[in-house]
């Protein structure tokens, strides 16, 4: 837990003088409280005294004034204190979320979805409660029993030593019940990672479930992850529950004991009946801290269990990274160099001794059988990945001398698998290109040949997409993708397969808007088609990860390899198709 404490300190920081409002508000409302017990004591005396009513009655204005002042500051306490537990969730959340992007795309080949939206929702609200309810009534408990057990030692020292008898019973309960809570705690939000992630899955592939018939198994699963999840609260459902009457039975004979001696003390004339129901206030006072020791107990434990994997996230550091003193990215050609580069995967070497030359504002195919490298090779370039061996340079410099931000402020890219957000179309086209006026968004689309398709939409660049584009079709979805790329303008343009769910009627089309867009530029086509790449200035054949053919189109063709035979097997297809 001081662990938690100590990550959250600099959160706590930036609002130490709210802290400390808070915490004296706390403090009068404490003290006010604390007063209560002694103004009804003194009333009671009076009154046995055989004083006269007006005493009495300024024991009570006395008595609605200090209940005044304790409900105001009680008032002021919960709206300072549990108002900062939300505004550091507030910067907790925003500080998670800035973590999650800078990370590399290694951090979520081994991390699930589901997990990391568990930590940022439930965990996040775990250590909220741990922040306000758990700090304020652990600190208000605290101050409540130090403050009546004082008063208590000063009217009546034995009677006093009675009603703390259960203290350090209560403390090794919280100590061996704190530790269990904790582990017990830390189960349940494994197994809500489980099932966030699982639900995430299935979400995601409800088409896939659908088509495959898997409606009813992955019902089963789910029930099996939720009845886990079910015994995994049960399990911290019996232990809470022991917990709690435990306390209350230590309390409830704390009572008895109290109710016997002190009714012996004023039968003895020892103490008064003032001092005495004086005295069963405070310890009426003591039963609240002592009950909400458990509850408190919990929270904090909670919370300290969900900090530690939120610390889990927010300790890893991206793979890929600006170095300290980068190299200043000024103007960009294009020219794009592989020295002797290799690629290793757990699975095994994508790329081998790769040795490249791609010319500035050139034009450049990669083709190859699937799984040869085609897409790593592409990922390089934006440094989405370093390479195991070797360097990729940029108009002669290493990439990894140049802060990557900058580096793919100067790139456009067309990734292999296309991801839309749940947004309007004209909205995912301007993705990353704030300032975008509509005409520059309708120009893009109309170069990567969308603008037809948007038009027939129902709102056209206002309509709509769904989640990951779910109401487009494959080809739109590639398109929209292609038009967010050519709008950013970037020196650097790299189409991975970006025109495979095209018919060859719209790619020849979409190639022919390109024509003027690409000239200039650096391009690097990655295509199975070789109506695609024929008219790239190069094209380049990769074999497992090696480079074993390079040339034009004729040239390629004229040496009789790969690619002449995929030129070849193409023709016949497209031949069958036509007749």
């Amino acid at each position: 837990m001081l662990e938690s404490i100590r990550t959250l300190w600099p959160y706590m920081r930036r609002y130490r003088w709210g802290l400390v409002r808070g915490m004296g508000s706390l403090v009068i409302k404490d003290v006010a409280g604390a007063a209560v017990p002694l103004l009804i004591g003194g009333a009671i005396d009076a009154l046995t005294a055989g004083n006269r009513l007006g005493v009495v009655f300024r024991f009570a204005l006395l008595l609605v004034g200090v209940s005044l002042i304790k409900g105001l500051f009680q008032f002021w306490m919960r709206v300072i204190l549990i108002g900062i537990s939300r505004d550091i969730e507030y910067d907790l959340r925003n500080d998670l979320f800035a973590n999650l992007v800078s990370l590399s795309p290694d951090f979520y080949a081994r991390q699930r979805t589901g997990d990391i939206m568990a930590r940022a929702t439930n965990d996040l609200n775990a250590v909220r409660m741990m922040l306000g309810p758990g700090i304020m009534y652990w600190t208000e408990t605290s101050l409540t029993f130090i403050l009546a057990i004082l008063v208590m030692m000063i009217k009546d020292w034995r009677l006093a030593i009675l009603a703390i008898l259960p203290a350090p019973l209560v403390s090794v309960a919280v100590m061996l019940f704190g530790r269990a809570i904790h582990e017990r705690f830390e189960a349940i939000q494994a197994m809500f990672s489980d099932i966030s992630s699982r639900v995430q899955e299935n979400l995601s592939g409800v088409r896939m479930i659908r088509a495959f018939v898997q409606e009813a198994p992955e019902m089963r699963r789910f029930e099996e992850l939720n009845k886990k999840y079910i015994s995994q609260n049960l399990r911290l459902v019996r232990i809470s529950g022991i917990f709690q009457p435990l306390l209350e039975g230590l309390i409830g004979i704390t009572f008895l004991v109290v109710l016997w001696a002190g009714g012996y003390q004023v039968m003895r004339h020892r103490i008064s009946l003032g001092g005495f129901v004086m005295f069963n206030t405070y310890m009426g006072m003591l039963v609240w801290p002592m009950i909400a020791l458990g509850w408190v107990v919990n929270l904090m434990q909670r919370g300290s269990a969900s900090m530690a994997r939120i610390n889990q996230i927010m300790r890893e550091r991206p793979t890929i990274a600006a170095p300290v003193s980068p190299v200043a990215v000024g103007e960009v050609h294009g020219a794009i160099g592989f020295s002797n580069v290799s690629v290793d995967y757990p699975s095994g070497r994508a790329l081998d001794g790769v040795e490249l030359e791609i010319p500035a504002g050139s034009t450049v195919a990669i083709v190859g059988h699937t799984g040869c490298g085609k897409s790593t090779l592409a990922a390089l370039i934006p440094r989405l990945m370093d390479p195991t061996e070797g360097a990729v340079y940029l108009d002669g410099t290493d990439l990894r001398e140049l802060d990557p931000a900058q580096l793919r402020r100067n790139i456009g890219f067309v990734p292999q698998e296309t991801f839309l957000f749940s947004a309007t179309v004209g909205e995912n086209i301007a993705f990353g290109v704030d300032d975008a006026t509509e005409e520059q968004i309708r120009e893009a689309a109309e170069l990567a040949g969308l603008s037809a398709d948007i038009e027939s939409f129902p709102h056209r660049y206002q309509t709509m997409v769904g989640e990951r584009g779910i109401t487009l079709s494959g080809g739109q979805k590639q398109r929209t993708a292609i038009a967010r790329a050519l709008l950013r303008n970037p020196r650097i343009l790299i189409l991975d397969d970006a025109l495979s769910s095209v018919d060859t009627l719209t790619e020849e089309k979409i190639l022919t808007g390109l024509g003027g867009v690409m000239r200039g530029r650096t391009v690097i086509l990655i295509s199975h088609r070789v109506s695609t790449v024929r008219q790239a200035d190069r094209i380049v054949v990769l074999e497992k990860g090696c480079i074993v053919e390079q040339g034009t189109h004729a040239e390629l063709v004229a040496a009789g390899g790969y690619y002449a035979d995929l030129s070849q097997k193409q023709m016949l297809e497209e031949e069958l198709e036509a007749i």
